[in-house]
């Protein structure tokens, strides 16, 4: 029941009122938040409890914790019911699912694609999902009738949904979202903390991602270690690019990468306009 556990509960209440939302942390300080502030239908302290009338479970925690939240709640499933999450990689939580969970759940991967470098239940928002991309991801055993119930929960909750194997999925975000979040890393890190406070608004919005929980970032990248590895040493041959056009002194390469680079976030910016992503 953080910020994206609790934007889902929300987000359920504002889109499906008729659904029963139970929420469900370890933390009592919690509770008592997500309690004040209505965030779910009920709140509970056992989280066998809180899965066991359950048509869908979604795991909105550290990558690192599913595997043993499922063992922790695979006997209390009822049977037919669906095992989701919202986790930023996919191969190993459908792996763990596959040995944890018994064969009458169907665990269907899920990423809603939205966030903020912000973290807890204050933070949530009802409107977090809208206009969102959320990727669902399948392989051959993933029962059909789950991924379509699915579909049209996150559907209702504000997302266009799009499907794809894990592999697939994991090797895209490890471009597209590991990848910003490791160099905005870098970034702040290159520089000393006096000198910082020069920064304008340009540094902060590159390194804004850079504020995001180190838990739940580095389970990110620890469930996805090779494919963040291949994009690093992408970015770095991009960046030897420019660091060899530089110090050759050659403008016209500078101006080429640097061309090219602008012309492609303008389609990326025209592109999320039409889909109206972006306003």
């Amino acid at each position: 029941m953080g910020l994206l556990g609790g934007s889902v509960a929300l987000a359920i209440s504002r889109s499906l009122p008729a659904v029963t939302v139970v929420g469900y942390t370890h933390r009592a300080t919690t509770r008592r938040r997500a309690r004040r502030l209505a965030v779910a239908n009920k709140i509970v302290d056992d989280i066998r409890r809180s899965v066991a009338d359950a048509d869908l479970v979604i795991v909105a925690t550290p990558i690192g914790t599913f595997e043993q939240i499922f063992s922790e709640i695979a006997d209390a499933l009822p049977p037919g019911s669906i095992v989701t999450d919202i986790g930023s990689t996919k191969a190993l939580p459908h792996r763990w699912a596959n040995k944890m969970l018994p064969k009458t759940i169907h665990y269907v991967g899920s990423h809603p694609i939205a966030g903020s470098e912000q973290r807890g239940i204050e933070f949530a928002r009802a409107d977090l999902f809208d206009q969102a991309t959320c990727i669902l991801t399948t392989t051959k055993e993933t029962n059909r009738q789950a991924v379509q119930i699915l579909k049209r929960f996150w559907t209702a909750l504000g997302c266009s949904v799009k499907i794809m194997s894990p592999a697939e999925h994991d090797r895209i975000l490890a471009n597209i979202s590991h990848l910003p979040h490791v160099t905005a890393v870098a970034l702040v890190n290159a520089n000393k903390s006096e000198e910082l406070k020069l920064a304008g608004k340009g540094f902060l919005d590159t390194s804004r991602i850079a504020s995001g929980p180190p838990n739940i970032w580095a389970d990110v990248l620890l469930t996805n270690s090779a494919n963040t590895i291949r994009s690093i040493d992408k970015i770095i041959a991009e960046l030897c690019k420019l660091r060899t056009a530089i110090k050759g002194q050659d403008k016209e390469r500078i101006k080429k990468l640097l061309e090219a680079a602008r012309n492609k976030r303008s389609s990326l910016l025209n592109y999320k306009v039409r889909r109206k992503e972006l306003i």
